[in-house]
């Protein structure tokens, strides 16, 4: 595999920036930062980590598939934000998910003295290795080699950072479709393959970029956040593949040049499938594939080239890793009555409470993200949008562990696969509750939650 590759452009330290949020329909402008002020820093690299053959794909229960091949790299990608003391590393990894929390620690740990804060998220391919540190046969070597790859890389995109200015558009671009669908007598099916496009909901097709440049304009990364599970491969296939977002990061760089590193973060896919869901290469998945990521990368690419970065007078970056704590989807007991074949797995899916990530970030008072651990339906990404009190809202899912699909109440209570399905281990309400922390931390944030009461003589 190779080195370490940075996507750096040359720029001077020392001259801050700012972020904005413009669409225009012309060229890049550039936008000089006061003199004196302090800077918004950044920088970008990425690492192959594509494994060894013979490792079990992941995404299909009980498949048996082991690679034999790679269709496409599968890459770590670091975007490396600075401002005063505050450094969050943003890793964006295309693998399927991320867990144990002890993989999360190492991680975190290898990061360490150049990054005080790490979001790991995953792109989520069902056509890629074992989660780092799951259980997959003769996957230690690789995990161990990815985690220091993965250290290497943060340390990399951190002692590369320079002056940056940032800016944020939107497109909008339609590739999949809901799969959960609700019958008139109020039951649910399961929604896999859409190929004739009928329209179904809740969807988002917006297609939300963030451009980071040096202060000359020259990119350095571009983040695409869009929700859509990448399983466009069935199980007859065995090559690695980072799926459409593999092709969409390529077509991105390609088109804005420059040396640019493109991430795909994931949104809330939790039940939102390609219209080519589960192809077999017969049915022309490596073509459906294609096409899908072309799609979404052409609307990508279209939008970071017409983003206005600039650079703020005073640059901030404020980074809350919290945990709350969530309770089981289901009854273990009743459960265990019912399949007592299943008690081992049950006790694994019913413990008392789940101390669960969400991590809160916003960037010079204007881009805010919320990240969940699992698997979000897509209403989550819509409300976050809708609630967020700031201009520009990323949403991600599949980031800082993984703890099954978080379904709307609503969903919960219609039922379906990722909302009454084993899969699905949290309490009906947790996606709310992890919505509602990162919308109160926000706040917070912009100094509009206080900490003590407005009048003290009441």
């Amino acid at each position: 595999m190779p080195e370490t590759e940075r996507f750096l452009a040359p720029g001077g330290a020392g001259i801050a920036t700012r972020l904005a949020a413009l669409l225009l329909a012309g060229g890049l402008l550039a936008a000089a930062a006061p003199a004196g002020a302090r800077p918004l820093e950044a920088g970008a690299a990425r690492v192959d980590i594509t494994p060894p053959n013979g490792i079990e794909l992941q995404g299909y229960p009980g498949s048996g598939r082991t690679a034999t091949g790679v269709r496409d790299p599968l890459y770590a990608r670091v975007l490396v934000l600075g401002a005063g003391d505050v450094r969050l590393a943003i890793v964006d990894l295309d693998l399927i998910a991320v867990f144990p929390p002890a993989t999360l620690a190492r991680i975190r740990e290898a990061a360490r003295p150049d990054v005080s804060n790490v979001l790991i998220a995953a792109i989520h391919t069902h056509s890629g290795p074992p989660m780092i540190g799951g259980r997959g046969e003769g996957t230690e070597a690789w995990e161990a080699a990815a985690v220091d790859r993965i250290g290497g890389t943060i340390h990399d995109a951190a002692a590369h950072r320079v002056a940056a200015r940032l800016g944020v558009g939107y497109g909008d671009c339609q590739i999949g479709h809901n799969r959960l669908r609700v019958q008139r007598d109020g039951s649910v099916t399961w929604f896999e393959k859409n190929w004739a496009g009928v329209p179904t909901a809740p969807v988002d097709p917006t297609v939300a970029v963030l451009r980071v440049d040096d202060l000359q304009g020259n990119p350095l990364a571009v983040l695409v956040n869009y929700a859509c599970h990448p399983v466009t491969y069935w199980r007859d296939s065995r090559l690695y593949s980072a799926d459409f977002p593999g092709v969409m990061t390529r077509v991105v760089e390609e088109a804005v040049g420059g040396g640019v590193v493109c991430f795909y973060l994931q949104g809330g896919a939790g039940d939102i499938n390609p219209y080519h869901a589960a192809s077999t290469l017969a049915q022309g998945a490596e073509g459906f594939c294609r096409e899908a990521g072309e799609r979404l990368g052409g609307v990508a690419a279209g939008v970071a080239r017409q983003i206005l970065t600039t650079a703020s007078a005073e640059a901030d970056l404020q980074v809350a890793d919290d945990t709350v704590a969530l309770g089981p989807r289901w009854d273990g007991a009743r459960w265990k009555a019912a399949d007592p074949a299943g008690a081992a797995r049950i006790d694994a899916l019913t413990k008392p409470r789940y101390d669960v990530p969400v991590t809160t970030v916003l960037i010079d008072r204007r881009i805010a993200i919320l990240a969940m651990a699992g698997e979000p339906f897509v209403d989550f990404q819509l409300q976050w949008r809708a609630r967020c009190p700031v201009h520009d809202c990323l949403f991600m899912g599949y980031s800082n562990g993984y703890f099954g699909y978080l379904p709307t109440i609503r969903a919960a209570a219609w039922g379906g696969y990722g909302a009454s399905h084993p899969s699905t281990w949290l309490e009906a309400g947790a996606g709310e509750r992890l919505l509602d922390h990162g919308l109160a931390r926000v706040y917070e944030m912009l100094g509009r939650l206080k900490p003590v009461p407005d009048d003290l003589r009441q």
